[in-house]
């Protein structure tokens, strides 16, 4: 991954496994954020994220910070950094079954989620959990991945 510079993005990470949350502005990537760090996972960044060599890390003035929409900016526990692992575009999707994709400037597994869908937080674990190769998917965004990892 060659990419350095700042999106416009959340991330969070579990165990050091970084997941960049995508999508424009009002999409629900904080509200996602969010509802991850409920299900174990830590802040990195939201809003805006630092990337360098495969590296994710909030701007300092933004570090530990998270917006949570109709109530504030918090601030929460926070991961320096993580070494990013996948990319979610949030997005409704379009396809039942796609095929397996590649963000075009990180080179990252790409999927494209729902972020309003009830188990949108579920989904983000599970496909962090297929890009590591730690279960398998059969048919989909990482058919074939477990094999290649």
């Amino acid at each position: 991954m060659r990419f350095a510079g700042q999106i416009h993005a959340s991330c969070v990470a579990r165990e050091g496994e970084g997941v960049l949350l995508l999508g424009p502005s009002g999409v629900g990537k904080s509200d996602l954020a969010l509802r991850l760090i409920d299900q174990g996972f830590c802040l990195v960044a939201d809003d805006r994220v630092d990337i360098a060599d495969g590296i994710a890390r909030a701007p300092s003035r933004l570090a530990g910070l998270l917006e949570v929409r109709g109530l504030g900016i918090f601030h929460l526990p926070w991961r320096v950094e993580a070494r990013l692992v996948l990319a979610v575009e949030l997005a409704p999707p379009s396809e039942r079954l796609p095929a397996p994709r590649r963000h075009a400037v990180l080179d990252l597994p790409l999927v494209i989620l729902d972020p309003g869908s009830a188990s949108a937080a579920f989904r983000v674990a599970l496909a962090l959990e297929a890009a590591m190769g730690r279960v398998a998917c059969h048919a989909g965004a990482f058919a074939g991945a477990r094999d290649a990892a």
